[in-house]
């Protein structure tokens, strides 16, 4: 609630990408240990200081700033180009009780593809998005089409079409 807080005092546009998102659009949630989000690329730094000046101690990498608070949940601001759009297309969500803004779904199909494909992620990690688009998939059919062949061979494809 510390971040939501931050990120609209920082008047951000922003969202989360990853498992929250995808615990919002699939049918069944599940843990995730960390918060992926994405700002605006013009707030990023006043999105630093104000999550600093809360109290989380900040990390720099090349595709993200990764945040620590009193909590073991770990906070990942993603500053790569392909996520940039995401936050203009989000949609406000309930999350676990927690009100904030989350991709779309597209985006966050789009994202959990991107992970999965990339191979130097570890092999758990890949296997945990693949679950993920997978749910998605369940959850709405009709995104089977987006998948890439490679991932249509990974997938079952759905039951029943969305209409």
């Amino acid at each position: 609630m510390r971040l939501v807080d931050c990120l609209e005092r920082a008047d951000a546009v922003w969202c989360a990408i990853g498992g929250v998102a995808v615990n919002h659009w699939a049918e069944q949630p599940m843990v995730t240990q960390d918060v992926d989000i994405v700002v605006a690329s013009d707030s990023i730094e006043r999105t630093v200081a104000l999550l600093e000046e809360a109290g989380f101690r900040s990390e720099r990498f090349e595709w993200s700033i990764n945040f620590t608070g009193r909590s073991t949940v770990s906070i990942q601001l993603s500053t790569g180009d392909f996520y940039s759009d995401f936050p203009s297309r989000a949609v406000p969500a309930d999350v676990h009780g927690i009100l904030l803004r989350v991709a779309s779904l597209e985006d966050t199909l789009r994202g959990k593809m991107k992970a999965w494909s990339e191979p130097e992620r570890r092999q758990s990690k890949r296997i945990k998005d693949l679950a993920d688009i997978a749910r998605l998939v369940e959850a709405h059919p009709r995104l089977w089409d987006l998948l890439t062949d490679d991932l249509k061979q990974q997938v079952q494809p759905p039951k029943a079409r969305e209409a």
